[in-house]
Formats: structure tokens, sequence, C-alpha cells
């Protein structure tokens, strides 16, 4: 609520979000370091069940480069390593943590064909794009501005994959409230719609996996305005 004469806040200003989202996560890796636990998923098993669907974007028959927005610590290079060890991949790390990044370079500074960049946009146009759990942290902003964030990382997502890009979200509830007070949680009509009319390409939803959520990859198809596939 504002008081008289206050102006309310800019939508378009998302400064405040993204240091809200920093802030969070790295209090959660000071915490618990390089963990599941340090960026806020409960364990291995369920943090590696996203990345498998995640990755249903790529093509691993053939080298690819990657941006991986929100990456925390880098989990993903070390599944990459363990399930596509054969399929050689450029990767680059995004995230708006400081310290999450401090970690990540210290596990992987050995590590070929990977960087890792401070910031909350992807530095680079690659073949493909993803990001793991980085629309579930509302805190206390106000969903007109964290949907417009949404929007926004969808926009730069798109601009910057060649070939497509693959996000989750949380799945509300029958009741619309999430479990647990500051997270987002969405039914998948609400951003299928958005990439599908914002895009031009095929969004296809990935359901029905054990977790409260669901994956949305959009491919870049010439020619395909609104193909909407659930499985």
């Amino acid at each position: 609520m504002t008081t008289a004469g206050a102006m309310e806040a800019d939508p378009g200003d998302l400064a405040p979000v993204r240091a809200g989202i920093a802030s969070y996560y790295s209090a959660k890796v000071a915490k618990f370091g390089a963990t599941p636990l340090g960026v806020d998923w409960s364990c291995v098993p369920t943090q590696e069940l996203r990345f498998v669907k995640l990755l249903k974007l790529c093509d691993f028959s053939s080298p690819f480069s990657c941006n991986d927005l929100g990456c925390g610590y880098g989990a993903l290079i070390a599944y990459l390593d363990q399930r596509h060890a054969d399929c050689a991949i450029d990767y680059v790390g995004i995230d708006l943590s400081e310290a999450m990044l401090r970690r990540a370079r210290r596990l992987w500074r050995n590590r070929a064909n990977v960087s890792f960049v401070l910031g909350h946009a992807n530095p680079r146009v690659a073949d493909y794009s993803v990001a793991s759990g980085i629309f579930n942290v509302q805190l206390d902003q106000p969903l007109a501005i964290w949907e417009r964030f949404v929007a926004e990382t969808l926009d730069q997502l798109h601009r910057t994959s060649s070939r497509g890009f693959a996000v989750n979200f949380m799945k509300a509830p029958a009741g619309g409230k999430p479990d647990r007070k500051g997270l987002y949680s969405t039914q998948p009509d609400r951003w299928v719609r958005y990439c599908a009319d914002r895009f031009g390409s095929a969004a296809e939803v990935l359901d029905n996996y054990g977790l409260r959520e669901y994956t949305l990859i959009v491919r870049r198809q010439p020619n395909i305005c609104d193909d909407i596939i659930w499985q």
C-alpha cells in the first residue's frame, strides 16, 4: 500500500527484483554451500530430474553451445559430464549472485569450454539456453512486477538462443496459492500462450513427472505460430 503522494513501483524497473534474488541465493549458498540446498532445491535426484526435462530441448548428436541462466554453482556441468560426456558443449553460466559464481569458478576452474558471467542476461547468442528455478522465488514482489520480470527474461532467452530455450515453473495448486509464502506458481497456459504469441515458436509442455511443476520448451521454428504439445 502506498501513502498519499508516494509513487507506485515502476514495473519496468527490475533492478530491485534482481537485487532481491541475488541476496536470497547468496544467503543460501553461504549457508549450504555448493549443494542442491544451496540453490534452494531439496536433493540431487529432483535437481537432476529437472535437468533431464530441460535438456530434452537439446540435440546431443553434434557439438553445441549452451547458456545456463541462473547457473548457481554449475550443477548442470556435472550432469552433462555424467550423462553426455561424448558431446562437446561450449557452456556459459550466468548468475546474479557473486557468491554463487565464486563457488562455480572454484569448482570448475580446470574445466575446458566453461565460463561464468555475473549478470541477469545471456552475454552471447548460443544454440540453446536453459534456466532452472529462476522464476520461483518471488519473495515480496507484487505479482505484476514479478510477471514483468518473467516476461522480460523469456524475451531475452529467445533473443539469445538460435535453436531454442527451456525453463521450468512451479505449478499452481488447486487452491491457487503456493505451498510457501514468497513463491511464484502458475498454470502452464499463462506462459505457453505468451511464448506462442510473442515468438511464433512451437511451445512444448513437459508435465506429470512427479513434481509440482512443469517444463516449457520453446524451439525456434519458422512458420509455426501456435503449436502447443502436451506430454
